[in-house]
């Protein structure tokens, strides 16, 4: 296999690190605008010949098309407004494709490439990471597993192991990410019909066991991805909800409402200033926090009926940063995800040649014995 990565941010350099755990992978091109160091978890393999760092300017067709050349799937950790061309190319080049998604109209564009993707035999696969990803595929598995669905809900949170007020949160992402989900409408099926809620709305409590305890789910954008669309008139209630520390949301949705995440500019003392941009120039030196480990939680619960029975299917998940390594659990979740997806697309593992969300095709069972090989272990709800 021969694979480029797309972002040497932190799940792009988490991508290349699984990958290069695979002996079957023969070259991993880790591509992003400037790199000037590898991470310190992909240190020991800066002299191996099979790692091979390279600058590249997404934004330049003829050079994402040379780093393209002789690839078997290009994996994409960039930001998701740039997936749309980039996975056009990857059709037209015949390299299957696998992205981190998290915008629905942009999966909408994407599946318009499955004419291509099926004449050059290849697969183009958007939202691989967690949410969307890892979520759908256990929403999918659990579905499955029932006569009749009547309601599917979905939680997921990175979130600091040691909370630190008033937020009680620290970024295992882009904080521009963040703030786009705290400001874009979620989809959801409400007696069976699309419907939007807004960001941070229906907060409600959502109990783990000890030591994480009690945290808040509310809406955000995305991670359903587009299973609303497939599932319309067939189940009742779908929903996606972030889960944070109580308290979080109600800070940021008052942040919101005074116009702290606004794009359009205003007059400060005669400059220009976005307030979203002077927002997250405040925050990200406060959130930032690389010595703060991590976790991931995560739940799905699915309930409808099984043999004429009420019954009720559910997998959770609550992973913890692998220290030894530094690497987060949010970059275990979502940049191990990513590879995997695209490991198993390369061994034809995941369906016949086109478009297709990961729920829609990758087969649970070996998906999720993969994670569990890595450490990021998922139990089925009794």
């Amino acid at each position: 296999m021969r694979m480029l990565v797309l972002g040497a941010g932190l799940q792009g350099s988490a991508a290349a690190f699984d990958l290069l755990q695979n002996p079957a992978v023969k070259e991993v091109r880790l591509a992003d605008l400037k790199i000037d160091a590898l991470r310190p978890f992909l240190a020991r393999f800066a002299s191996d010949v099979r790692c091979k760092p390279m600058a590249l300017d997404v934004k330049d067709p003829a050079a994402v098309k040379r780093a393209m050349s002789g690839v078997d799937s290009a994996l994409s950790a960039v930001p998701y407004y740039l997936n749309g061309p980039l996975s056009a190319t990857a059709a037209e080049l015949g390299v299957h494709w696998c992205d981190l998604g998290g915008n629905t109209e942009i999966v909408q564009e994407q599946r318009k490439l499955a004419p291509i993707a099926k004449a050059k035999g290849i697969t183009i696969l958007p939202d691989c990471g967690l949410a969307p990803g890892l979520v759908n595929i256990l929403a999918e598995a659990a579905i499955r597993k029932l006569d009749h669905v009547d309601s599917c809900r979905l939680f997921v949170g990175g979130l600091p192991q040691k909370p630190e007020p008033p937020l009680n949160y620290q970024l295992v992402y882009s904080l521009e990410g963040v703030l786009d989900y705290y400001t874009t409408p979620s989809f959801v099926l409400q007696d069976g019909q699309p419907a939007t809620r807004i960001a941070l709305s229906e907060r409600e409590p959502i109990d783990f066991a000890a030591p994480l305890g009690r945290l808040e789910a509310f809406h955000t954008a995305g991670g359903l991805s587009t299973m609303f669309e497939k599932y319309r008139g067939k189940i009742r209630c779908m929903e996606y909800k972030t889960l944070r520390y109580p308290g979080h949301a109600a800070i940021m949705e008052a942040l919101r409402e005074l116009g702290f995440f606004d794009t359009k500019p205003l007059d400060v003392k005669g400059q220009k200033v976005a307030p979203r941009d002077a927002t997250i120039a405040t925050l990200l030196p406060k959130l930032t926090k690389p010595a703060s480990p991590d976790l991931v939680a995560l739940r799905v619960v699915v309930e409808g009926t099984k043999g004429g029975k009420p019954a009720k299917v559910g997998y959770e998940l609550v992973d913890r940063m692998d220290e030894k390594n530094g690497i987060t659990s949010m970059m275990r979740t979502t940049g191990y995800s990513l590879s995997i997806t695209a490991q198993l697309q390369v061994a034809r593992e995941v369906g016949a040649p086109g478009v297709a969300t990961p729920d829609e095709c990758v087969p649970a069972a070996k998906y999720l014995a993969e994670l569990a090989r890595r450490g990021v272990v998922v139990r089925e709800l009794a």
